[in-house]
């Protein structure tokens, strides 16, 4: 899973009015109106007002990361792995819909001066889809498939539930992380990533397979070659236990098939992406004490034990590093601040899984955003308690959290995962899950004397101006809609409440704490029982906006939605 702490733009944010001068000529504005609609409307683009108010809501932030520690073996691999990392890029822009290199080449030809805007978006965008406004086209008019280019663009629901469930002997090759499903005739198939992406997983495999040959740790040289192996077979087991199982290097890199974010029809089919990034020994090991507690926060958690899960492995390596390159899915739109890998429950419960912190995104994101969101969020004597320190620690937490509670649940005596039951639901829930729990667990740390009790106040401030920076993002994005849901409920639980006078909410302490227990029984309840139904509804409930909330959002326009960090390429 990938933390980003970010829900819900909403429409009226994107959109681009400009008021009419009061000396022009209102038939001439109407004429020039009507123009650019005719334009828009024969090119399939947007207005370049539109593009250009788009592109200005992520500020471009030139990133430096440390690099000068490398020796030149470490150095050789990283831009190795850097190159590989643009293999995954390729891969995704594919994922993300097929038709994604000619529609680029349609925009390169159309010519005029909105061109090079097009092109900076559909770039950014990974495709003609707006990540930050709720995947807007502002190239041509069809929306994107829900399936993205993981299954054919005319297949619904119904139909795949219906032909799944006529040929069970296809369910496991049809539903797999690893397969591209397409239509021959009337039947569906199965194609491999292996097979239908070997234009590029082949290159990249040749360079893991010479990073592997240069570098002299046994532990990483381990993992290339795994990995490189995986991209041919599409097995990533084996490969995943040896990332878990890295030591000694300060190189850290993610990269593979990992979320399921893109396909919105189920959730099940995993997208490419990478992470290049480099560890920090000090911030780490800073950190590290708190997977110790991981089965003390299993067992903490406000649920009967039968929703816990301790069969999980509780390793959890934590690393705090900063991003030297991303690669695919990891790209467009929210960019993110920490991850938490592998997503398979196999490797989970036998090691547990990876946090890593991205430090310099996180810091670029509470400078530029979160710290000037603050005053807007919070009355005065609140706003101050927004710190980056528990900014850190609540995305830590996050992705500590991803590890606990619900993974392999049984419904029915049957044995299945939490998401294969809840689908295309399962990613918003888990997202909102793991903040609401995140926090649920500095409380925790904060009883167990590893954190000041007295800074309480600040976790909170922080957590609740966390949740409004994330409603800035489209609500088809899975953190944006989960935050949603937790503002709607914390509200209704008294949590915090709106100061009319001021314009901005009063948090109450006790009530939040509550809510934050009620709304994290609720959501484990969901999750062990994998109730699909349940969850539609508790979403459909809660992941809505009041006019409060949308009147804060809207007076953010001065401030950057995400950021764009541009590395410095080949080390």
């Amino acid at each position: 899973m990938r933390h980003a702490i970010l829900p819900l733009l909403l429409a009226t944010a994107a959109c681009t009015n400009t008021a009419r001068p009061e000396t022009a000529d209102p038939a001439a504005l109407d004429a020039a109106a009507t123009a650019v609609a005719d334009a828009v409307s024969a090119t399939g683009a947007e207005s370049a007002d539109y593009l250009k108010a788009q592109s200005d809501k992520l500020a471009v932030i030139q990133m430096k990361p440390d690099t000068a520690f490398l020796n030149a073996e470490e150095r050789q691999v990283v831009n190795l792995l850097i190159q590989a990392s643009k293999l995954m890029s390729e891969i995704y822009l594919r994922q993300r819909d097929p038709a994604n290199p000619e529609t680029r080449a349609q925009i390169t030809r159309k010519g005029g001066q909105d061109t090079k805007l097009l092109l900076k978006m559909f770039d950014r965008n990974f495709g003609p889809w707006n990540e930050v406004d709720d995947l807007h086209p502002f190239w041509g008019t069809k929306p994107m498939p829900e399936g993205a280019g993981f299954y054919p663009a005319d297949m619904t629901k119904a139909e795949f539930d219906a032909y799944l469930a006529a040929h069970p002997e296809q369910k496991a090759a049809l539903t797999s992380l690893y397969t591209v499903v397409k239509r021959d005739g009337d039947r569906l198939v199965a194609v491999p990533y292996s097979v239908e992406y070997r234009e590029w997983l082949e290159p990249a495999a040749r360079l893991m397979e010479q990073a592997a040959a240069i570098t002299t740790n046994p532990s990483l040289k381990k993992f290339l070659t795994l990995r490189a192996k995986a991209f041919r077979t599409d097995d990533y087991f084996e490969s995943e236990l040896a990332w878990m199982d890295l030591k000694d290097t300060p190189i850290e890199v993610a990269i593979g098939p990992y979320e399921t974010y893109t396909d919105r029809l189920y959730g099940w089919k995993a997208a490419f992406e990478s992470f290049v990034t480099l560890k920090d020994p000090e911030e780490s090991a800073a950190l590290d004490k708190y997977k110790h507690y991981l089965r003390d926060m299993e067992a903490n958690l406000p649920v009967d034990d039968r929703y816990k899960n301790f069969q999980r492995g509780f390793e959890s390596p934590i690393a705090v590093a900063e991003q030297v390159q991303g690669g695919g899915d990891n790209v467009p739109g929210v960019q993110t601040i920490a991850f938490n890998l592998p997503n398979d429950e196999r490797v989970r419960e036998a090691k547990g899984a990876k946090k890593v912190i991205l430090s310099n995104v996180l810091g670029a994101k509470y400078e530029r955003i979160l710290k000037p969101m603050a005053p807007l969020v919070l009355v005065p004597d609140q706003a101050g308690l927004v710190v980056k320190k528990y900014m850190q620690l609540e995305t830590l937490f996050h992705e500590l959290s991803h590890s606990l509670g619900p993974g392999t649940i049984l419904v029915g005596g049957r044995k299945t995962t939490v998401n294969e039951e809840l689908k295309e639901q399962a990613s918003a829930l888990e997202e909102a899950k793991a903040d609401v729990m995140g926090a649920w667990n500095i409380l925790f740390m904060m009883q167990k004397g590893e954190l000041p009790a007295a800074e309480k106040d600040q976790l909170l401030a922080t957590y609740l101006a966390g949740t409004f920076r994330a409603m800035r993002f489209g609500i088809e994005e899975a953190h944006g809609r989960g935050a949603a849901m937790q503002y709607s409920y914390l509200k209704d639980k008294g949590a915090f409440a709106w100061d009319a006078a001021a314009g901005r909410y009063r948090i109450d302490g006790a009530k939040m704490e509550a809510g934050l227990r009620d709304l994290l029984r609720d959501m484990i309840h969901l999750q062990g029982n994998g109730d699909y139904e349940g969850t539609k509804a508790f979403m459909a409930k809660w992941a809505v906006l009041d006019e409060n909330a949308k009147a804060v959002i809207a007076s953010m326009t001065a401030i950057p939605v995400d950021i764009v960090p541009v590395y410095p390429g080949q080390l």
